[in-house]
């Protein structure tokens, strides 16, 4: 649907020598629809009703935090029309590029500050995929949003560093909730490849999850995750077929007895390996090393 797109500039609003307005507004239907020269933070503190985000349209409710970047068309609307309804009320967080400025020397995070730049246009990130929304599971955008509101409205001494605080505060708050489980992610994988070495180096030797777990410092239940994500299977089944592999290796490459490659991959018991070998690989090591020219 085409609608109407009214532009609110930035010299309407960033008035102060911050060029940060924090307000706490109760939506309505009089409020056009509309793009800005700003970044809003835009945070749902009670009620219920819809954020329309250029052609689609989303429900909200209380906790909902939405970032607009510079350009992004938007407008809030409440569930009904009239006071008959609860109030739909969005604490509205507004900032541009100069404000990006005045935190750079705050925020030491290039991931962080990169994220800001982004949101004032200018590059390619910069599109109307780029608004994004996140749930305040815990009240901390809440508190903060409460905090820079009281602190805009009666400003006192300490006002501005306060705001700044504040500001990056919220930034880095809401960049961990939209990106921190990624990044947690790619730490996991990291890490979990030193876990896969650990295993590696240690085929000989009994290894069980406790002992990863205490390795690692990771939880037993946190391991089993890792393990069905970054392997597919479970650890059990990972370092059975990492012994029959390393085993399968053995035989190509050495003379060594099956019985002392057994033990060199971890199995005491012949039987136990005999089995397992010929359940993953289809033939008894002796018909494995035979048919590899062993």
């Amino acid at each position: 649907m085409n609608r109407t797109t009214e532009l609110f500039k930035s010299e309407a609003y960033l008035q102060n020598n911050l060029r940060l307005f924090v307000n706490r507004a109760t939506e309505d239907f009089n409020v056009p629809f509309h793009s800005h020269e700003f970044i809003e933070y835009c945070y749902v503190a009670q009620g219920k009703g819809y954020h329309h985000i250029e052609n689609e349209t989303f429900p909200v409710h209380k906790g909902m935090l939405y970032v607009i970047p510079v350009g992004i068309s938007h407008v809030f609307r409440p569930s009904t029309p009239g006071p008959a309804g609860e109030p739909l009320i969005v604490y509205n967080c507004l900032f541009d590029n100069y404000m990006v400025d005045r935190l750079s020397p705050i925020l030491l995070d290039d991931p962080v500050q990169e994220h800001l730049k982004s949101l004032c246009g200018g590059n390619e990130r910069s599109s109307a995929s780029s608004y994004f929304n996140a749930f305040d599971r815990d009240g901390s955008i809440e508190s903060i949003m409460q905090r820079l509101y009281r602190e805009m409205s009666v400003p006192s001494i300490g006002s501005a560093t306060m705001l700044l605080s504040l500001v990056s505060q919220l930034a880095i708050t809401v960049y961990r909730l939209k990106y921190g489980d990624a990044d947690k992610r790619s730490a996991d994988a990291a890490d979990f490849t030193n876990v896969i070495q650990y295993i590696g180096e240690h085929l000989s030797e009994p290894i069980t999850l406790s002992d990863l777990s205490h390795i690692s410092r990771w939880s037993i239940r946190h391991l089993q995750r890792l393990f069905q994500r970054h392997s597919g299977q479970s650890f059990g089944s990972y370092l059975q077929n990492a012994r029959i592999h390393k085993s399968c290796e053995l035989l190509r490459g050495s003379s060594r007895k099956v019985s002392v490659i057994a033990e060199l991959v971890g199995y005491r018991d012949i039987d136990s390996f005999n089995a397992v070998f010929k359940k993953i690989v289809g033939q008894s090591p002796s018909e494995y090393r035979s048919l590899q020219g062993g």
